[in-house]
């Protein structure tokens, strides 16, 4: 397949270059702002440098002679957001440019447009037990869960009226190998043996997805004829409560970890006096997704486990 990739130089993007272009009969195309912002090198991969994700870009170089596009790029989750109106931004980039793109992807004859979107269309929190589906009825509360919905559902009306067919991914949080924010944080503590105050967090549960397993799912998804429009969730399969989750990446460390076993409220309490409830609803909440729908239709589980997921992210934290 002749296959174009927007947001070629992030996280995702760049594992999935990786992965496609090793697997060989692809062409790839990586879209751009600076062809240089892309360290990768394959005979089969092309670079475009392409201004931005706007409703005014010009696509039409990038979408020359393409089968697929798989659209990474997007407006993400700003954790200190300084723009005054936030939802508007999301919405000029991860609406209003992903249906420029779209349109202009539909015209050039492609064939399959698949979008990265988000775990937070579906909502922030599950209750024990009760994992969200791909075919719950969305609730997304924040200005970027909201967006990826409206691009969604945008992206579905526009594909409605012609034969380019569409397939949404929504990923949990993911990790894996030059994985930043929060999650290097949580290994630099653990590493360096700083008590963590979260050893009581038992009950809860939360899915993550392997950087390996989501963009195996996304190969998948590039040929398969039954994820036609279709919407999956992405996850490791095996859930974990937040100790769980800590002691299990100290171990891939060589690491004891101090977790001293703080009561979950007071975590939640703590948090809200210092204005920062939704750090408590991360550390105590649930937020759990069923993939049965995956194996049903695409015949696909997860390749890695979420111990050796670990290792290698742990394993590339140290050569770094």
């Amino acid at each position: 397949m002749r296959i174009l990739i927007t947001g070629a130089s992030g996280f995702v993007g760049q594992a999935l270059i990786r992965k496609l272009a090793c697997e060989g009969g692809h062409h790839l195309r990586a879209a751009l702002r600076r062809a240089a912002n892309l360290a990768l090198n394959y005979d089969n991969l092309e670079k475009l440098a392409v201004e931005g994700l706007t409703p005014e870009t010009d696509w039409s170089a990038a979408l020359d002679d393409m089968d697929a596009v798989i659209h990474c790029a997007a407006r993400v989750h700003v954790m200190n957001e300084t723009a005054g109106d936030p939802l508007s931004e999301f919405r000029r980039t991860n609406v209003e440019g992903t249906l420029a793109l779209a349109r202009q992807a539909q015209q050039a004859g492609v064939r399959r447009f698949i979008f990265i979107s988000s775990i937070k269309v579906n909502g922030e929190e599950t209750q024990s037990g009760h994992p969200f589906t791909a075919d719950d009825i969305p609730a997304p509360a924040d200005p970027y869960g909201i967006s990826k919905l409206e691009a969604e559902q945008a992206l579905g009306e526009l594909l409605r009226h012609g034969t380019m067919e569409l397939v949404v991914i929504r990923p949990v949080l993911i990790y894996g190998p030059g994985v930043k924010a929060n999650f290097l944080s949580m290994i630099r503590w653990l590493d360096k043996g700083v008590p963590l105050p979260l050893g009581g967090i038992t009950n809860n549960r939360r899915s993550l997805v392997a950087l390996d397993n989501l963009v195996d799912l996304i190969s998948v998804c590039l040929a398969h004829p039954n994820a036609a429009n279709q919407v999956f969730l992405a996850s490791d399969g095996e859930d974990l409560s937040t100790t769980a989750m800590l002691r299990r990446i100290a171990h891939a460390l060589g690491r004891s970890p101090l977790l001293p076993p703080l009561p979950a409220s007071w975590l939640t309490l703590a948090a809200r006096l210092v204005g920062k409830p939704g750090i408590a609803q991360r550390l105590c909440g649930s937020l759990q997704v069923d993939i049965s729908k995956n194996r049903d239709l695409l015949g696909w589980t997860p390749r890695v486990t979420v111990d050796d997921a670990f290792q290698k992210t742990v394993d590339a934290y140290r050569r770094a």
